[in-house]
């Protein structure tokens, strides 16, 4: 899909130069793809300390083999 986008030629130099990349496309992509797994991540993070674990839950049992 063709986009014509106002990007920062400075933000976008900057990336070019700290990614190694040979493309702005390619950069870009990068950007996106880094963006959105940090996004994700951050989603999960949240998470964290939200699941009530049953207090009388005890994995132990459920490994004995009858």
């Amino acid at each position: 899909m063709a986009t014509n986008l106002a990007i920062d030629d400075d933000l976008l130099e900057t990336a070019l130069q700290i990614s190694g990349l040979k493309t702005k496309k390619d950069t870009v992509n990068t950007a996106l793809e880094e963006f959105i797994k940090r996004r994700k991540t951050e989603d999960v993070i949240s998470l964290f300390n939200t699941v009530d674990y049953d207090t009388e839950y005890n994995y132990k049992t459920l490994r004995n083999r009858k």
